[in-house]
């Protein structure tokens, strides 16, 4: 966990992009931004205490995933997060960042363009659940 002390929204990822995502955290707390990050290192078994205990007082979380799920709504993490988070009490909302797919780039711009959606988020604005970043329309 990265700058999670103190974060009312907060990234999640599992990939070299956490250090890239990494930046644009510190950049956005440079302007004052109570954000955080959490790097996923295994997916099984999945810390669910773990991710429980890390986002029991945030808001709004981002979750960014490098692959689509054909049969559900989001990415593989995306779905485990929110299956994890369900029984807290007072349930952050999530959502979710399809990146990278293609093996395109993760480039600072977008990073800072998923923290900021986030805080749309945070701050209350109606967003879909999924959101696919750097790819062709």
């Amino acid at each position: 966990a990265y700058r999670m002390e103190d974060a009312e929204y907060a990234i999640l990822v599992m990939s070299s992009a956490a250090g890239t995502m990494k930046e644009a955290v510190d950049i956005m707390r440079e302007k004052g931004e109570k954000v955080g990050l959490v790097r996923l290192k295994v997916f099984r078994p999945f810390p669910f205490e773990v991710l429980q205990e890390l986002f029991k007082n945030v808001k709004a979380i981002g979750v960014m995933d490098r692959a689509d799920s054909v049969n559900t709504m989001g990415g593989p993490v995306f779905n485990e997060v929110r299956s994890a988070l369900y029984d807290l009490n007072s349930r952050p909302r999530i959502m979710n960042f399809v990146f990278g797919l293609g093996g395109r780039d993760f480039p600072l711009s977008d990073a800072l363009y998923i923290i900021n959606r986030v805080k749309e988020l945070k701050e209350g604005k109606s967003l879909d659940f999924v959101e696919y970043v750097g790819v062709r329309e």
